[in-house]
């Protein structure tokens, strides 16, 4: 089992708490505004946080949806229409209202510092049945999208994870083997056909139960492709933790 370099892992950590650093020095000067209601104060203000639809229990035991009662062989109707392999996906919230204002401007317009809010809400609703000795690894960005973005998005809310829960990121652990399109826009059956193969794990992940994080969940293509990349490199269970959940009834997930 490789373990995950420490320079790499260090310079990273404290990259990463220089950019804290900075942030909060200027928020003393430039005071934040909510990312959904535009309320002085804070990136997420606490009325907006009340609006969030955390998921509650009972859930899927491979994709972490909601369900009303248990069902015989404890899966949902979406996992038997999408199949998520030997991955188990767990999701903080739905993506609706404040959450969705705020992750559109993480993405967007360009406040990676809103990712260190984000990072905190997920960190304490921190699953327990999470492997206890698993590194996590950010869902990767193709190479022309975060150039233009500046950041990926996942690796922020990862680092925040990683710092809170104490444990090791594999931000190298995967990367993408090709440029996909935009998932957005485009139905269940074409995103799963446009990340499939697009994945390439490192032999650093042999040996390692992974925990992928990602900022939303809509139909598990993305996370799906991930994991097969992963397990194929020998890593030993594959599950994945993201900020949003997209709802069953969504046009996308019915199309």
């Amino acid at each position: 089992m490789t373990v995950p370099s420490k320079n790499s892992d260090t310079l990273a950590r404290f990259t990463f708490n220089i950019e804290r650093v900075t942030c909060t020095l200027l928020d003393l000067v430039f005071p934040p505004r909510c990312q959904s209601c535009r309320r002085l104060g804070e990136r997420l203000c606490a009325r907006c946080r009340a609006e969030i639809e955390y998921l509650k229990a009972p859930v899927c035991s491979h994709c972490g949806y909601p369900y009303h009662a248990p069902t015989a062989d404890d899966s949902c109707d979406q996992c038997r229409r999408i199949s998520f392999g030997n991955l188990h996906i767990r999701s903080m919230a739905f993506h609706s209202e404040s959450l969705r204002n705020a992750i559109h401007s993480l993405k967007y317009r360009r406040n990676p510092a809103l990712g260190e809010t984000l990072a905190d809400l997920m960190s304490q609703r921190w699953i327990a049945d999470f492997p206890a000795d698993a590194v996590l690894i950010p869902v990767p960005l193709g190479t022309d999208r975060k150039q233009a973005r500046g950041f990926n998005q996942a690796e922020i809310l990862a680092r925040g994870l990683g710092t809170r829960w104490r444990r090791p990121l594999m931000v190298d652990g995967l990367s993408r083997g090709r440029e996909t399109r935009s998932q957005v826009g485009l139905n269940a059956r074409d995103r799963k056909s446009n990340v499939t193969g697009a994945f390439v794990a490192s032999a650093k992940v042999k040996g390692h139960s992974v925990i992928l994080i990602d900022d939303v969940c809509t139909t598990g293509a993305t996370l799906s492709a991930c994991a097969e990349a992963l397990l194929q490199s020998g890593a030993t269970q594959v599950w994945a933790y993201t900020l949003a959940r997209a709802r069953h009834d969504a046009d996308i997930l019915t199309q």
